[in-house]
């Protein structure tokens, strides 16, 4: 149980006193009530003692009393009715409240701190792991001030308003005292009319009620004297008369009133009567003032002041002084009978109630009283306990012993023989339940079994606990004997009490007496306020040792359905007691705070069933035992809707909607119907008020998305927009990143190479993942898509109506500056942003979904985009929107909103997380996110990006011609139109020499994207000559191939204009899906300070199947002369498969021109290996071409830049290939070989000579041939032939390597065991390769087929052969020549047989740059045969070096020789 402000053993004693009643003239009433009180009334605050008083007991004993408290009331002779106690009850308890504003009282019990005093909700979330340990001390924490001040009244209360019963006497009246004013004419007289009305009142048969303790009742005299008005004299004199009549122990002269009423009071007197008068008579306001609305007005207000004491009934009835016969208690005969505690509350009109608070506002008490009259009253109290009551008392007991003791011999002993004689033999002990039928058994008054309990509530009253333990004891065995069911519990309950408040405590409590009483008069005798007493007692004394489960128990038992209010405050207790224990048992004490809350409800105490639930909720929250959560904030909505506390209603409801509910779809709805009629009711208190914020759907703030610019276009026909940036992209980092690199790309190369200070990369869709710590800049006109998104919690549908952004905006003037004027603007000014709105957004159950929102900004200025406005609503009739009625547009006008509320939510988005200094990644800071804050700049240029006859599929290598379309939708002219791109061998719009007005682009499609020439037959082998730079072409050693400029007219777009630009694009070598990013860069004319230009990008998606798979080699032709004589040429060898499968249609390939292009060579002729000229290849066929390549005439005359390109075509049309669009892609793949020279030459050039031999030995190996193979591809299609064109380029770098037209895949090497080397660190390898050697001298030998010899005649035979050496490279080299054989294999000699080189065996030659040396050698044989002359062996050195390198031989053929015998 909670804390209370008395302890048990003063609880006790002061809940059972000595009752006295009073009988006052109407005079004597009349001086008492200039003080606005009954007799009564004006004794109650002095009516406890304040010394201790003795008395002596049977034994002559001296006993002492402390704290004697006696109750003085007016008689009353009906008793108070059980509805009308059960209204006071009532009343009290909603008129003790928790104190507001008060410190909180809080219990920490285990990881919980639970306020108990307060309604609000206070605890700690984590589940309590180690709560058994944590209040082992809990009795003695000085945080233990949980207290219920309402359960304590009601106890106090109920304790005293108990209506006196015959089968105990602690509340029957022991004495009356009889009031008399001095001012009376014969006070005498009055005195003896009041006497006879009170023996009238005991003796007489009409009147059952009120009860008296004992037939001869004390009567004690008293005289009132009004000080200030009545004569002191005659007061005396009259008091002389009474102390001579009555004795000097039976009357008193009472003087009050020393000052009149109406005197201004130069002196604060205290008033202690309000607090006994407020508990009595019910005038609290504030517990109806916010009560519930519906308020039942009884018919009279009379009654509307309950009293204990009467004193509202003044009228005469029988010429007697007062009005007997009406009990305060009793309820008015014309109100409404059914009202009862347990029923609706009949609270009083709020009219009569407002007149009540106003009557009883100014009334002050005691007001013609001194202090001097306080004591004086003090003092009669005292003389009367003294002198009267106590005497009385002690009398009383001594008679009552004597009588016991006089029958004990021979009544009481006739009296059980007569007993034993009727009934036979002993009477066997029954439980409880057999003795129901016995329980109406009643007592004659002089019956000795009542004489006996007489004495004992006697000596319970004086605190004789010792004595009225033993008599209750006897008493109890005899009621027992007599089945006397009623009297035998009152004697165990009395007993039980009696011996818990023994002094020295003799005998531990006997709780099993009281367990028996409660079950005799609930079951038995089925009266439950006398069980509710000993609960109450029962309780109190258990909880004062520590034994809270016990109680706990017992309260719990008593609860019922007959009394909601009484049921409530026992869970409530208990529920404290759980919370009490030793090991606290905080779930238990929730539980039954909850079931305590549903009593009160139902009891009409709407506050404290609010209280209960809020202090449950402390328990639960957090936990997620959501189903728990939301019953009791639904429970505590409705209370404090109740109550009119609506923002605590909304708060509650809104936490139900907002945690994530485990109700069904039935129960949410009914949940959020709740919430928003309480809501509508909350926002129609002020409508003019900012609009609240509402629970629902769920925003994802961090999920916004802000999107700057137009939505894009749809494809229109064979016109394709760029794809461009927008919402419905997801976000790609890997992406995003290319992009940004390609901005600066192109930033760099407009800026000379240098990125600006002040560049940020233009960002036009805003998310989580970009950069938000500045200030997007967006563009007057140009709107501002934000995308929000909701997500519904709920298994119902929700319907946002009117859904529109929320902003502020602070405009400039075109300075710039702020203007002055407005400096806010809100939602209401339309001419500066524009806001879309849309009408109706649907969210089915548990559905995520986006909205997107426009604002259109026509002004320059700040804006800050704040949140969203919206009607939150329900459909009406259907609880989810599926199957047929989710289709598209059944929601637009059919779902009517059941209820609606208007309300915002706010986009708050939180930064990320700093983590750069060392404070920041100490500490938890976030850094700004400014997506939704644009700042409106002026307006810029726009550019829309139109493809035309763009395609998706290509083969490798093939060349499609499309358009461009570039228009710009904008007010200003745009310039600096360029493209950049990773891909720049993808697309080009032509060289410089191309003519820049394209054909139609609805011409046919079979017209060749090529630039072509119709040729002779006849020349049909020879290579035709052009050359072309690459300047032309954009590709420059120091050029950005990347970066193209669009060729526009007059480098100007002018509003509105359009421009149409031939665009042409090659299949990339390899096949498979390809996206390829353009970005298309511009600026504005007129420059802008905050946007330097504006960027459009384009994602083209092509699928690339295979064509041709093409191989080459070059080596050096072994015959030292051209046609003009001059050596150095060489056989370029080219491998063509069709690797194409005929996915895409292809029925063959044909290969229509060879191409070289070189700035050093070209091709020459084609060497055929065969007749067939026909250069057609199906699937999977292969062919090779063989062509000579000779050295350029002009090659020393050209420019760097220059290159020789040679067409050798194989039907009867030249594609010129040093033009548009041929060069333009054979350039593009170049540009990634042009830019080696650059990072070599940052070699440093003071290496060591060997290093410069090596090069000058590697540079003989190397040629820069390029070969362009153009071909024809033949394509069925929707049976339809079509003539696709493509190109493929072999760049040739070293001679005898073979080269691919793309890279080969590598196969992953195999696993192998790690080998430890230490790598040398020099850029150029020291010794050249094999190949390289091989190449630096080329040898060949000049010598008959055949040769003829006639060997009878002469046996040897000897031939001139000639051997040619050639310098090929660039410096002097020495020779030296070795004719000695040194065949390594013997297979070599049986193989070629053996011959001798007659003559020197060893030459040393020095040979100059590219010289041509011949050596005149003789060759013997001895035998007829073939045989091979290539065994010369051949070294060569730089002559400036010391190393020698011997050539290879290994590329050059054997030389055969026949010897013929004639």
């Amino acid at each position: 149980m909670a804390q209370c402000v008395q302890s048990v053993q003063e609880l006790i004693p002061d809940s059972f006193v000595p009752c006295v009643a009073a009988l006052c003239s109407d005079e004597a009433e009349r001086l008492t009530r200039l003080n606005h009180l009954s007799f009564a009334e004006l004794l109650k605050p002095f009516s406890r003692l304040t010394s201790e008083v003795h008395m002596r007991d049977p034994n002559n004993q001296l006993h002492i009393i402390k704290n004697l408290k006696i109750a003085v009331s007016n008689i009353i002779t009906q008793p108070p009715q059980p509805a009308a106690i059960r209204k006071l009850l009532n009343d009290v308890v909603s008129g003790s409240q928790p104190a507001e504003g008060l410190v909180a009282n809080v219990i920490t019990a285990g990881d919980y701190d639970l306020n108990i005093s307060d309604r609000s909700i206070k605890a700690s979330v984590p589940w309590y792991s180690n709560w058994k340990d944590t209040l082992m001390e809990m009795k003695e924490s000085s945080l233990y001030t949980a207290t219920t001040p309402w359960f304590e009244s009601y106890r106090e209360t109920f304790l005293q308003s108990m209506p006196s019963s015959d089968h105990e006497f602690l509340n029957h009246y022991l004495a009356c005292m009889l009031v008399v004013s001095s001012s009376e004419s014969d006070p005498m007289e009055q005195f003896s009319k009041l006497s006879q009305e009170q023996h009238r009142i005991q003796h007489n048969n009409d009147y059952s009620y009120p009860k008296w303790f004992i037939p001869n009742t004390l009567k004690y005299y008293v005289l009132l004297h009004d000080v200030s008005a009545g004569d002191e004299q005659r007061a005396e004199s009259i008091y002389e008369e009474m102390k001579q009549k009555y004795g000097t122990q039976g009357c008193y002269l009472l003087k009050i009133n020393s000052r009149t009423s109406n005197r201004a009071s130069d002196e604060q007197i205290p008033d202690p009567w309000s607090q006994y008068l407020q508990k009595n008579s019910i005038q609290n306001q504030e517990s109806y003032e916010d009560g519930p609305c519906t308020i039942t007005s009884n018919k009279s207000s009379d009654n509307n002041l309950l009293s204990l004491d009467g004193l509202d009934n003044e009228v005469k009835v029988d010429g007697l002084p007062n009005n007997f016969r009406a009990h305060p208690l009793q309820l008015d005969q014309s109100s409404d009978p059914s009202n009862s505690m347990d029923g609706q509350d009949h609270v009083k009109s709020a009219s009569s109630l407002h007149e009540t608070k106003k009557a009883n506002a100014g009334v002050i008490h005691g007001a013609c009283l001194t202090l001097t009259d306080h004591d004086r009253i003090r003092q009669f109290i005292q003389e009367f306990t003294f002198r009267g009551l106590l005497p009385h008392i002690e009398k009383t007991i001594r008679q009552l012993n004597d009588q016991l003791i006089s029958r004990k011999g021979l009544s009481r002993s006739l009296f059980s023989a007569t007993k034993k004689w009727f009934s036979g033999s002993k009477v066997p002990e029954k439980s409880i339940n057999e003795l129901k039928n016995t329980s109406g058994l009643l007592y004659p008054p002089e019956a000795p079994e009542l004489q006996i309990r007489k004495m004992a509530d006697l000596c319970f009253l004086v605190q004789h606990y010792d004595l009225a333990y033993n008599c209750y004891h006897t008493a109890k065995k005899d009621f027992l004997n007599d089945q006397a069911m009623l009297y035998a519990a009152g004697a165990l309950e009395m007993a039980a009490v009696s011996a818990f408040l023994q002094p020295g405590a003799p005998r531990p409590y006997p709780a099993h007496y009281m367990d028996t009483a409660i079950q005799t008069y609930r079951d038995i005798c089925k009266n439950m306020v006398l069980a509710e007493r000993c609960v109450l007692l029962s309780a109190e004394i258990l909880k004062s040792q520590s034994k809270y489960s016990e109680a706990a128990a017992l309260l719990i038992r008593l609860t019922s359905e007959d009394s909601d209010l009484r049921s409530a405050l026992l869970l409530e207790q208990a529920a404290h007691c759980f919370i009490n224990m030793k090991s606290p048992m905080v779930r238990k004490y929730a539980f039954h705070m909850i079931l305590a809350g549903h009593r009160f409800s139902k009891a009409g105490q709407k506050k404290h069933a609010l209280r209960c639930y809020c202090q449950a909720m402390q328990v639960y929250k957090g936990k997620g035992w959501s189903l728990a959560e939301d019953h009791i904030n639904f429970t505590i909505g409705r209370q404090s809707y109740t109550l009119r506390q609506l923002d605590n209603a909304v708060s509650a409801f809104r936490h139900i909607l907002i945690n994530e509910s485990k109700q069904s779809a039935t129960q949410q709805g009914a949940f959020l119907r709740e919430y928003l009629y309480v809501y509508k009711n909350v926002s129609q208190l002020s409508p003019d008020g900012p609009l609240p914020q509402l629970p629902l759907p769920y925003i994802n703030s961090s999920a916004t998305r802000v999107f700057f610019g137009h939505d894009r276009r749809p494809a229109d026909g064979e016109k394709q927009a760029a794809t461009h940036v927008s919402l419905d992209q997801e976000y790609d980092c890997e992406s995003s990143q290319q992009w940004r690199e390609l901005e600066e790309h192109v930033v760099a190369v407009v800026n000379k190479g240098i990125i600006p200070s002040n560049f940020h990369p233009t960002q036009y869709c805003l998310n989580s993942y970009s950069d938000n710590s500045r200030f997007p800049l967006a563009v007057v006109e140009e709107p501002i898509t934000v995308e929000v998104a909701f997500r519904n919690p709920l298994k119902v549908p929700l319907l946002l109506t009117d859904l529109s952004l929320v902003w502020k905006f602070q405009p400039k003037d075109v300075s710039g500056k702020d203007n002055e004027e407005i400096k806010e603007l809100v939602t209401s000014q339309p001419e500066m942003i524009g806001t879309e709105v849309i009408s109706e957004f649907l969210i089915n159950s548990e559905e995520s979904k986006v909205a997107r929102l426009k604002l259109f900004p026509h002004h320059i200025g700040e804006l800050h985009i704040l949140g969203v406005v919206y009607n939150l609503g329900t459909i009406q009739g259907s609880m989810t929107v599926d199957g047929i009625g989710a289709l598209p547009g059944c929601h637009t006008g059919k779902h009517s909103l059941s209820m609606s509320v208007r309300g915002r939510q706010d986009l708050e988005i939180q930064g990320p997380r700093l983590n750069n200094t060392k404070e920041e990644k100490t500490s938890i800071k976030y850094g700004p996110d400014r997506r939704l804050d644009p700042i409106i700049t002026e307006e810029m240029p726009l550019l829309e990006v139109f493809f035309i006859h763009f395609p998706t599929g290509l083969l490798c290598g093939e060349i499609r011609k499309a358009y461009v379309e570039f228009v710009n939708v904008s007010k200003c002219p745009l310039t600096g139109l360029k493209v950049v791109s990773k891909r720049p061998e993808f697309f080009t719009f032509g060289g410089n020499t191309a003519v820049l007005t394209p054909l139609s682009p609805s011409a046919s499609e079979n017209c060749s994207a090529y630039k072509t020439v119709v040729t002779d037959s006849t020349s049909v082998c020879a290579a035709l000559i052009s050359s072309a730079s690459s300047v032309d072409f954009g590709i420059g050693i120091r050029s950005q191939p990347e970066v193209i400029p669009v060729p526009l007219p007059d480098t100007v777009l002018l509003p509105g204009a359009s421009v149409q630009l031939p665009m042409w694009l090659r299949g990339p070598d390899e096949e498979g899906v390809h996206e390829i990013n353009f970005l298309f860069y511009y600026e504005s004319v007129k420059k802008q300070p905050k946007i330097q230009h504006r960027i459009l990008r384009h994602t083209a998606v092509i699928c690339t199947s295979r064509s041709l798979n093409i191989r080459a080699t070059v080596c050096r032709s072994n015959s030292l002369e051209d046609e003009e004589g001059r050596g150095g040429n060489m056989l370029v060898f080219v491998d063509v498969e069709n690797t194409n499968t005929s996915e895409a249609g292809v029925k063959e390939f044909h290969i229509a021109q060879v191409s070289s292009s070189s700035k050093h060579w070209s091709l020459q002729k084609s060497v055929n290996l065969s007749e067939n000229k026909d250069a057609k290849l199906a699937s999977r066929e292969k062919g090779k071409f063989c062509f000579k390549a000779v050295k350029c005439k002009e090659a020393a005359t050209q420019s760097a830049e220059k290159y020789t390109f040679a067409d050798i075509i194989f039907g009867n049309e030249q594609i010129i290939s040093s033009t548009s669009p041929c060069a333009d892609f054979f350039f593009r793949s170049l540009s990634s070989e042009l830019k080696k020279p650059q990072t070599q030459q940052s070699v440093n050039t003071g290496k060591h000579s060997a290093e410069e031999a090596v090069r000058m030995i590697q540079k003989c190996s190397e040629v820069d041939l390029n070969i362009v193979i153009l071909w024809k591809a033949y394509v069925i299609e929707d049976s339809k032939q079509l003539i696709l064109e493509g190109q493929h380029h072999v760049i040739l770098h070293t001679i005898g390597k073979e080269a691919f037209s793309y890279r080969q895949k590598q196969e992953p090497p195999e696993m192998e065991l790690l080998k430890f080397f230490r790598p040398e660190n020099s850029t150029v390898s020291s010794r050249p390769s094999v190949d390289q050697l091989s190449n630096i001298i080329k040898t060949s030998l000049h010598y008959p087929e055949s040769f003829n010899h006639p060997f009878h005649q002469k046996s040897l035979c000897l031939v001139p052969v000639t051997l040619l050496l050639s310098n090929c490279s660039k410096a002097d080299v020495d020779v030296i020549v070795d004719l000695r054989h040194k065949t390594t294999s013997p297979e070599a000699l049986e193989t070629h047989g053996s011959f001798t080189w007659l003559g020197q065996t060893q030459y040393k030659l020095q040979l100059k740059s590219q010289e041509i040396h011949s050596l005149q050698l003789k060759a013997c044989f001895v035998h007829t045969g073939v045989y091979n002359l290539g065994t010369p062996r051949v070294f060569a050195k730089l002559s400036d070096q010391v190393t020698v390198f011997e050539t290879s031989q290994q590329n050059s053929m054997p030389a055969l020789i026949i010897i013929n015998n004639i």
